[in-house]
């Protein structure tokens, strides 16, 4: 019992999905199945790892280019963050219409139902919120400054996540906060941190007070991502994924499209598309590249949340940052110096860091479990 007991240290409570990397309570149901292989698990991890650090790369390489060619629009750069969504629909139906239950919907809880769509509203007004907070930022501070400011963005998720999710921190779990966080400041330390031209005192300090903001609603939203699914969606099913996926980023879209037609900012579109120097298709694509990078990178965070945790899922996301200097070197042709390569492997060491503590975890309550299954079984 003194190892069990040792092993909670390490384990959230065993309806939180996510919150470490077990699924579920130590003691087998008595209809417990041992899974087929873990091998299986880790792949779809590592899949959805990199939808996030491929969808954000592309995501920031390509609002880079939409500022640089001639874009302006601070309420555009927030919706393509928010409406990719629409290329997952297909999926969703076609993979969910056995399942699908109009029967079952209507059989729900009128309180289970008004809480997941208080959920779901919730989360796509943080979503908004943070996009739009992240738009200021880009537009009045150097993208290095940005950068610098999100990577606090996992001190922010860690003190969500510990409220909202208890999670537990070990040594190991430490020194990967630690080591990401460094390589972020090393990064940006690298780079220039002047004024943009033509940006005025006031607005220098609004960026920077919009980032710092947009940064802890992130860790904010990301935490929320898994006390959703521990506490309103209790799923097994894929499909609370693609269900929160979906309906936040609905939400999301339909507040930064009601904010982009008050604010006035669309009456300018015509003449942004006109002046953008790569012309008007390449305006449009560059838009439509960016609000699939964002999907797949929010697809991808998400799926995270679900298979371990809101922390890890942030971790991932960190160790991306310094990776997009290396697609600047290719797209833009920055310079790639010494101290980049530092932080990238600084991030790399970060990231095996929590990943083996992810392993211990799943080693010890595999031995758990099947110590209990072979005492049940005599």
């Amino acid at each position: 019992m003194a190892q069990a007991q040792q092993i909670q240290l390490h384990v959230m409570d065993p309806e939180a999905k996510g919150a470490s990397s077990s699924r579920g309570p130590v003691s087998p149901r008595p209809d417990y199945r041992p899974p087929r292989s873990n091998m299986t698990r880790w792949f779809r991890i590592a899949l959805y790892a990199i939808f996030v650090l491929g969808g954000q790369t592309a995501a920031v390489m390509l609002s880079r280019l939409y500022f640089e060619k001639g874009g302006t629009s601070k309420w555009v750069s927030t919706l393509v963050q928010v409406v990719g969504f629409p290329i997952i629909l297909p999926y969703y139906f076609i993979s969910q219409r056995k399942t699908i239950s109009f029967t079952a919907a209507l059989n729900t809880k009128s309180s289970t139902l008004l809480l997941r769509v208080f959920a779901f509203v919730y989360l796509g007004l943080l979503a908004a919120g943070n996009a739009y907070l992240y738009s200021v930022a880009f537009a009045y501070l150097p993208v290095s400054t940005v950068a610098l400011i999100s990577a606090s963005q996992l001190a922010f998720n860690a003190f969500f996540s510990y409220f909202l999710n208890s999670q537990k921190f070990t040594p190991l779990i430490i020194n990967s906060l630690f080591l990401l966080t460094i390589s972020s400041v090393l990064l940006v330390a690298n780079n220039s941190s002047e004024r943009p031209a033509g940006v005025s005192n006031g607005r220098y300090v609004l960026g920077f007070i919009c980032a710092i903001f947009g940064t802890a609603a992130y860790g904010l939203n990301v935490a929320s991502q898994q006390l959703t699914f521990r506490k309103v969606l209790k799923s097994e099913s894929f499909k609370v994924v693609l269900d929160l996926v979906i309906f936040q980023s609905l939400i999301a879209s339909i507040a930064t499209l009601v904010g982009l037609f008050a604010s006035g900012e669309w009456e300018l579109l015509k003449t942004e598309m006109d002046v953008y120097l790569l012309g008007r298709t390449s305006y449009v694509m560059t838009l439509v590249g960016t609000a699939v990078s964002w999907q797949a990178f929010v697809f991808g965070g998400v799926a995270l949340v679900f298979e371990l945790s809101a922390l890890f899922s942030n971790v991932i996301g960190v160790l991306g940052l310094p990776f997009s200097p290396i697609a600047a070197m290719l797209v833009f042709h920055d310079k790639m110096s010494s101290i980049k390569g530092i932080s990238m492997a600084l991030a790399i060491w970060g990231f095996i860091s929590y990943g083996y503590q992810q392993y211990l975890d799943e080693r010890d309550l595999n031995a758990e479990t099947d110590k209990d299954s072979q005492v049940s079984k005599a």
